[in-house]
């Protein structure tokens, strides 16, 4: 039986899921798609909903579907990182508990982040880090990381289950999704239709570090390709695997790109960070406003926009550049330019009516 015959997609409405849902389909296998209570807006996708935190719920749900591998790619926020280990982990072992009990899973895949070599939201940056760009042979850091859990329980899984496994690291994920907890791409959009409406200047948000220094992204159809690829290769089984999009830039360069795109005046760096979350602060009300005129689908500014996520990574004063090498020598050779990534999106938000048409 093939891996990809069967393939279960662990959280198939977020960002990544979403990107994987459209390109398994495509290649004619029978797709299922988990999540707690929303549909994939794939039609070819087979729906299962199951509280993720809920053991005895997956094994329920999942009984009977036999997939033959498995893609994890959901998480849920926590308050304390030990609540992020406890409840992600713990989802990571009971979905894999409830999908290695048919016998039949080949082969699992489960996305991650920098986190693994930043630390979590905690200790974001703080002691001994490994120098950029990072490769996936550096030891773990000293912190409590819900990232080391999943790779853990993944682990463990393996061995009881017997099938292979892979690991994917993104950096900041660019891709389509609503409702996303790590959304730069609809926060960034988002945005953009705030300052329009209000004439105020596209304004960077992050730190001097991010403006001039060097970076990279994961485009979320990037992702979703290594995720497959690994799956269906024996030269990525059992591997962590760093993914990106290939190229590098600076903001300094893309945030003007990016403003013309959208349809507003650019701002750089002026010597302070001014976040996301002070600059739109208080404008909830202005985006009802702004959706009802439009006939826009979300009128919730908390759907379409994650200010604080996109702060946290435009704001780093830290560099985040990411090594592929592992991943191109066993090959991979999927390649993305992230200002096109984010032309494509923005197109989508635009067509979709989760954002306005840029000159509305």
């Amino acid at each position: 039986m093939q891996a990809l015959s069967r393939p279960l997609i662990v959280g198939v409405t977020g960002i990544a899921g979403q990107a994987l849902a459209e390109r398994l389909t495509v290649r004619g296998g029978h797709v299922l798609g988990l999540s707690r209570s929303s549909t994939s807006s794939v039609p070819e996708v087979e729906a299962l909903h199951a509280d993720l935190t809920d053991a005895a719920q997956l094994r329920e749900v999942i009984a009977g579907t036999r997939p033959t591998s498995v893609f994890v790619t959901a998480w849920s926020r926590q308050e304390t990182e030990q609540e992020n280990i406890r409840v992600n982990g713990g989802m990571v072992r009971d979905v894999l508990a409830a999908a290695g009990a048919e016998g039949t899973v080949q082969h699992v895949a489960l996305m991650t982040g920098l986190k693994h070599y930043l630390g979590p939201f905690e200790a974001y940056g703080q002691g001994d880090m490994p120098e950029t760009p990072f490769v996936e042979t550096e030891d773990r850091l000293d912190y409590p990381n819900f990232y080391y859990a999943q790779e853990d329980e993944l682990f463990a899984a393996a061995a009881e289950h017997r099938f292979s496994w892979s690991v994917h690291r993104a950096h900041t994920v660019v891709g389509y999704a609503v409702g996303n907890a790590m959304n730069i791409a609809s926060t960034l959009a988002a945005y953009a239709a705030l300052c329009r409406e209000t004439g105020r200047p596209f304004t960077f948000p992050g730190s001097e570090q991010q403006w001039n220094g060097v970076t990279d992204m994961s485009d979320a159809g990037q992702v979703a390709e290594h995720m497959i690829w690994a799956t269906d290769s024996p030269s990525a089984h059992d591997q962590a695997l760093n993914i990106v999009n290939g190229d590098v830039f600076r903001w300094r360069w893309m945030w003007p790109r990016l403003a013309e795109l959208l349809g507003v005046e650019a701002e750089g760096f002026d010597g302070t960070v001014r976040p996301l979350e002070d600059q739109a602060g208080g404008m909830a009300e202005l985006w009802t406003r702004i959706a009802e005129r439009e006939n826009l689908r979300e009128t919730d500014l908390s759907r379409v926009a994650s200010f604080w996520h996109t702060d946290g990574d435009l704001g780093r004063d830290i560099e985040c550049l990411t090594d592929m090498s592992r991943s191109r020598l066993a090959g991979f050779t999927g390649y993305v330019r992230t200002l096109d990534a984010f032309a494509t999106v923005f197109d989508r938000l635009a067509a979709d009516r989760i954002v306005p048409h840029v000159g509305t």
